[in-house]
């Protein structure tokens, strides 16, 4: 059964350097749990943040772990016209 997502995405959009350096399924799976509200690896600090975001309308910030051991980012802006998947230099 699959489970559906929290807030909509918007327009998905990844940048080049993430896109250069993450294996498509890891950011697949990464944005599917992102739209499910899993924060992934996240300080419980900010994923308190992102649940207040969602009953606010405030920017979704979730971060993981790619195959490699990559950390990546997953950023829904406030509004949920976009999603963008980057690696933290990218910010």
């Amino acid at each position: 059964m699959r489970e559906e997502t929290r807030y909509p995405l918007g327009q998905v959009v990844i940048t080049a350097a993430a896109s250069s350096r993450l294996h498509p399924l890891d950011a697949h799976i990464a944005l599917g749990r992102h739209a499910r509200g899993d924060w992934g690896d996240t300080h419980p600090e900010d994923a308190g943040l992102n649940e207040a975001a969602l009953r606010n309308g405030d920017r979704l910030l979730s971060v993981y772990q790619s195959r490699d051991g990559q950390t990546f980012w997953i950023i829904t802006e406030w509004d949920r016209s976009a999603t963008t998947i980057l690696m933290p230099a990218d910010y």
